[in-house]
């Protein structure tokens, strides 16, 4: 370790002239990825950190039963050779699963960034019992970025665990079964591809997609122009975890719309029946618009008490109130990703990373 922080201060000091500071992760070397992750902790432990950034190679960084790896500094940017070579991959013993125990990472940064990597977490899901939570990424930080970032798992996939958090993710990719993005605050998905796999290994149950508990944001999930890939179990797109859940779904194509069921969200709440639930301009894969005209549910919780009828087919006025800059304020995370993006492909192109 004290030799590979004397490496990472010597090449950060010969790159300081040129007002970039970089770490480079051994290829295939899950160890290296650790050890640079610890160093990228040590030297932007302050919120005000400059920027840093954390190269991968392509190749199969497999942490094993490691779980919670944590990025604690502020201002990283964490960036892979490319979204399908660059892998991430955990396997928490089905006895430590749980929502909060089996993340491949856990982000606690503020104005982290991820760009082209696959995070897999390879909890043995259809044995793990009646729950096979295993995140992926399990994000406690503020502002992050994923931009075409790959995430495999099956429940709980993505968590965005800070009530009062704004995120923003663009090309990236989930897949899962059960409550696969869940969690708290606002959070814009952009040109997002969703996929839902097997909810049992013979195709049989049904899947659902997202599971919101916002608490102190007024936004919550905002899924914009993404797509939903679906070949197996019939699915909702999401269902109340608690609070005051809040998601919408503008601009959706369902490459398979017959898989999704007649109400559309779940109508059996978990811990509240009442929410925010809409869409607007569902399409299906030629573009056609296949928007319901209406589609009243009654929400209820599990043991059918306390229900909660509800409109889920958004107004045009309505839709037209979900912009980057209502949602995020001062915050540009669109702008903020294209000039990240430049960046780090000048340095994947120095480092012979492309």
């Amino acid at each position: 370790m004290k030799y590979l922080s004397l490496i990472a201060c010597l090449l950060l000091t010969a790159l300081a002239a040129a007002g970039q500071r970089v770490l480079v992760v051994e290829k295939g070397n899950a160890q290296s990825l650790l050890d640079v992750i610890g160093e990228a902790n040590r030297l932007n432990a302050a919120k005000d950190a400059e920027r840093l950034f954390i190269l991968i190679p392509d190749g199969y960084y497999d942490l094993g039963e490691t779980v919670l790896t944590r990025l604690s500094g502020h201002n990283v940017a964490v960036v892979g050779q490319s979204m399908e070579g660059t892998i991430i991959r955990n396997a928490p013993d089905k006895k430590t699963e749980g929502i909060s125990r089996t993340a491949i990472l856990q982000n606690r940064g503020t104005g982290n960034y991820f760009e082209d990597l696959t995070l897999r977490n390879d909890l043995d899901y259809y044995h793990a019992g009646e729950d096979g939570r295993a995140v992926c990424l399990q994000d406690k930080g503020q502002r992050t970025i994923c931009n075409r970032v790959r995430m495999l798992s099956f429940q709980d996939t993505y968590y965005s665990d800070n009530d009062t958090c704004q995120h923003y993710m663009q090309d990236t990719e989930i897949h899962g079964t059960i409550d696969f993005i869940c969690g708290a605050g606002d959070v814009w998905f952009e040109r997002c591809l969703i996929v839902t796999e097997k909810r049992h290994p013979d195709g049989s149950g049904r899947n659902i997609i997202m599971a919101p508990r916002t608490s102190k944001t007024p936004w919550g999930y905002v899924f914009n122009r993404c797509t939903i890939k679906n070949d197996e179990s019939v699915y909702h797109y999401g269902r109340a975890w608690h609070t005051n859940p809040r998601c919408v779904w503008l601009y959706t194509t369902l490459l398979t719309p017959e898989k999704l069921l007649p109400t559309r969200f779940d109508p059996e709440g978990m811990k509240i029946s009442s929410n925010y639930f809409k869409e607007y301009g569902t399409m299906d894969a030629e573009g056609r618009d296949i928007t319901p005209k209406s589609n009243v549910v009654t929400f209820t919780l599990r043991d059918h008490t306390q229900p909660y009828v509800a409109e889920t087919i958004m107004q045009p006025d309505e839709a037209r109130r979900y912009t980057l800059r209502a949602v995020f304020g001062d915050w540009k995370p669109a702008a903020k990703l294209k000039k990240l993006q430049r960046q780090s492909r000048r340095l994947r192109k120095q480092y012979k990373l492309n």
